[in-house]
């Protein structure tokens, strides 16, 4: 692998290159802190990892979204802080408030690489956000 400007361009030769898949995952921070959100986002990105039995070193690039109320600290910045110094991320903000929305919600999707006979991946949604996905019981 090849990488370049901190890990934010990587190549990978084609002859080891598996598939690509995406798991989303969801998780609400207790409060507005830099301490909380970073607490929610390692949390979510522990178990995302311990639950399809992935490592860092398999993700190829997280995307997280934010509700308007989470302010003091950005995912990637937590995520960085807890290892994830080769991973290309982004955040971005929800697009709009909705009524019903979940305060203080972080959400991510992960691309990782899987080798294509893996198991399917596990979507992880933690505390009050289980109410995103009622379906995953």
């Amino acid at each position: 692998r090849e990488r370049r400007a901190q890990g934010l361009v990587r190549h990978v030769h084609s002859s080891s290159r598996m598939p690509m898949r995406a798991v989303r995952g969801a998780v609400t921070a207790e409060a507005d802190t830099p301490a909380a959100i970073a607490h929610a986002v390692t949390t979510l990105l522990d178990a995302l990892l311990e639950r399809n039995g992935a490592r860092v070193a398999d993700v190829t690039s997280a995307f997280f979204t934010v509700t308007a109320d989470i302010t003091r600290l950005r995912p990637p910045t937590a995520a960085r802080a807890a290892g994830w110094h080769e991973v290309p991320m982004l955040a971005a903000l929800e697009a709009h408030h909705l009524d019903g929305d979940l305060p203080h919600c972080i959400r991510v999707l992960l691309h990782l690489e899987r080798a294509a006979d893996a198991p399917p991946l596990v979507p992880v949604y933690l505390g009050a956000a289980r109410a995103l996905r009622p379906d995953l019981g």
